[in-house]
């Protein structure tokens, strides 16, 4: 493996369990691959089990994640450490992306070495927003759902892109508008003013998975309708809940089609 590639970059800030130094160590390496010091690699870095989590977090299933009310500050720092840990799981599923996956075009690299930066940028905003409520990121209860979505999908980058960005990462699109308004209501102005960043950046992110699976459908012949219907039933994908935002999926690159094909599988 070179050492100056972004695979190998990418692996050391993936396994890094100190949140600051990963997000330090995914900007860092943001600033290399601009200023031209990195290479890529032809090989894929070694098999990580794990990416970096910190050692005081306490991980339990979906389920049993403690809901807590926004009437009071804990209440509010619960949600925004949710908020913290899908943006810390976020830094880690893009670095993820870019050193297991080898062999694609340097546009592809650079797509996703940008939205660990962003990640990264996300989860700071947040981190800082709990310390000033008193919490910090740790504190609370979290489940691992994005990384065991990228565990069942380590064999296949077309199927990444289906299940991680197009399927859960796009629920932050539909439920953003509601946690913000809920936030708002509780009177955490700050929390909420950061998700208007985030989920911004978060249609950009969207754009992206839904442009590299597309291109991927390309190049393999398969339809792309046809390919993201099946793939939902065989990877379980968690069926769709609420209101769909079809206005922030639009512009992050769904068709209507895609859009009804997740309302039949909710349904189904």
């Amino acid at each position: 493996m070179v050492t100056n590639s972004i695979q190998t970059l990418a692996a050391n800030a993936l396994k890094e369990r100190n949140p600051d130094q990963k997000a330090a160590l995914t900007q860092a390496l943001w600033v290399q691959w601009q200023d031209a010091k990195l290479e890529i690699s032809d090989n894929a870095i070694e098999h990580i089990e794990c990416a970096g989590l910190p050692s005081g977090l306490v991980l339990v299933p979906p389920d049993q994640v403690p809901r807590r009310r926004l009437g009071s500050v804990q209440g509010c720092a619960a949600m925004l450490h949710a908020v913290a840990h899908i943006e810390f799981n976020a830094i880690n599923l893009a670095l993820d992306v870019v050193c297991r996956f080898p062999g694609m075009p340097t546009a592809f690299y650079n797509d996703w070495l940008r939205v660990a930066k962003e990640e990264a940028e996300h989860f700071l905003l947040v981190r800082t927003r709990l310390r000033e409520l008193g919490f910090d990121y740790g504190d609370f209860p979290a489940h691992n759902g994005l990384w065991e979505m990228a565990r069942k999908t380590t064999h296949d980058l077309l199927a990444r892109m289906a299940m991680v960005p197009r399927m859960l990462e796009a629920r932050g699109l539909d439920v953003t508008p509601g946690l913000q308004a809920r936030l708002l209501a509780a009177g955490e102005q700050q929390g909420a003013a950061l998700l208007d960043i985030i989920f911004r950046d978060e249609v950009g992110h969207v754009t992206v998975g839904n442009h590299w699976f597309r291109w991927l459908c390309k190049e393999r012949g398969l339809d792309p309708v046809d390919t993201f219907r099946a793939m939902l039933p065989q990877f379980d994908a968690p069926r769709h809940k609420g209101e769909m935002n079809k206005e922030a999926r639009s512009k992050a690159g769904f068709t209507e089609e895609e859009m009804l094909v997740l309302t039949e599988y909710a349904n189904t």
